[in-house]
């Protein structure tokens, strides 16, 4: 709404003002106001203290900034702080005294003083070191106040940054991933059967288009996912033919809840490769999505044993967990176990609130 510059104009002339009206307040509260003469001396010289404040702490502000004050550590800005106070209260007091003496406004209390100028100084001086000394604790707090607002901002935008760069990079190592293995499975049909791997391209060429413009987002609908793998499976049916069984236990409400684009296809990827491959006689591959609590859990299985054919340490399902933490934070859970002796599980839950608040 207001700049800097005026930001600290109006902080001037408010501050200043409310430091005027106090003073009206407690003249009159005593009733110190008293004749026209006693009013033209309070107003005189509150006039001359507040015009002189002012002037004073622009220049002291001048000085702050040229010795750059703010950017020294704490020890250091509260000496600086002190020396500039003092200093500036005595050079604004020799002012507001040699004025006041010039025109005849010095107080009973002050006149004493007439031949001791010093003396004279150090009495005003005081009352200046008081004010100047909150002008310059607001103007700290102030400071160190927005710089703390702008360290946290800008920390929040590099974590923001990093993130998207991670994800990024994590698409980057997924995509062709997918590819060469989808090639890999077109090229074992094409000598095998033409026309079967004329189709598997065409089934590929789809895939891909769908996995380039998921690229450009952090969440699609499960449905668009499902249809992806769906698409892959029949590809690499075509390879392992009766040696890869597909099951599907798909809970229709889950259908529009959002996911990490290519998660899914990372983990039958992986179930394929680590799993169905290894097994001579084949297995079975069976996706389930289903609601449990406040989750939407999605779980593949496959045939094959975890701690010999299925690779937990792998880029495909480190990617995973990177991209669940990148996206959900601590909220969402990812573990792959052994079921039993020939069935191995790979389990996404994804907090429900959590995945609605991201699509909104």
């Amino acid at each position: 709404m207001f700049s800097g510059k005026s930001r600290y104009w109006l902080f001037q002339v408010v501050g200043w003002g409310l430091f005027a009206l106090i003073n009206v307040f407690f003249a009159y509260s005593f009733e110190k106001m008293g004749d026209a003469n006693s009013r033209y001396v309070i107003f005189f010289r509150l006039g001359l203290f507040v015009f002189l404040g002012i002037v004073f702490t622009h220049l002291m502000r001048f000085v702050i900034i040229r010795l750059n004050t703010l950017q020294k550590t704490v020890e250091k800005q509260i000496l600086q702080f002190f020396l500039v106070s003092a200093f500036f209260s005595l050079l604004t007091a020799t002012f507001y005294m040699e004025a006041c003496n010039r025109f005849d406004l010095l107080n009973d209390g002050e006149r004493k003083f007439i031949n001791k100028p010093f003396l004279l100084i150090l009495s005003g001086a005081f009352y200046f070191f008081i004010n100047i000394t909150i002008w310059n604790l607001i103007y700290f707090i102030y400071h160190y106040v927005t710089k703390s607002r702008k360290q946290q901002l800008d920390t929040l935008r590099l974590e923001a940054l990093v993130k998207e760069l991670e994800l990024q990079t994590i698409k980057a190592h997924i995509n062709p991933h997918f590819i060469f293995n989808s090639l890999n499975s077109i090229r074992a049909l094409v000598v095998e059967n033409p026309e079967r791997a004329r189709k598997a391209v065409t089934e590929l060429s789809n895939i891909l288009r769908s996995s380039m413009k998921s690229d450009k987002q952090e969440t699609v609908p499960f449905e668009k996912e499902l249809d992806i793998v769906k698409d892959y499976l029949a590809l690499e049916n075509m390879r392992f033919e009766d040696r890869l069984r597909i099951e599907y236990e798909i809970d229709e409400d889950t259908l529009d809840q959002p996911v990490p684009p290519m998660m899914l296809q990372t983990l039958v990827e992986n179930a394929i490769k680590h799993g169905i491959s290894k097994e001579l006689e084949g297995g079975v591959v069976r996706i389930i999505s289903d609601f449990k609590d406040d989750y939407h859990e999605l779980a593949v299985q496959n045939t094959g044993k975890l701690n010999g054919g299925v690779n937990a340490e792998g880029f495909g399902l480190h990617s995973t967990t990177n991209r669940l933490n990148l996206l959900y934070g601590d909220k969402a859970n990812f573990s792959i176990r052994q079921v039993n002796g020939s069935l191995v599980e790979a389990r996404v839950q994804i907090p429900v609130e959590t995945a609605q608040l991201i699509r909104s």
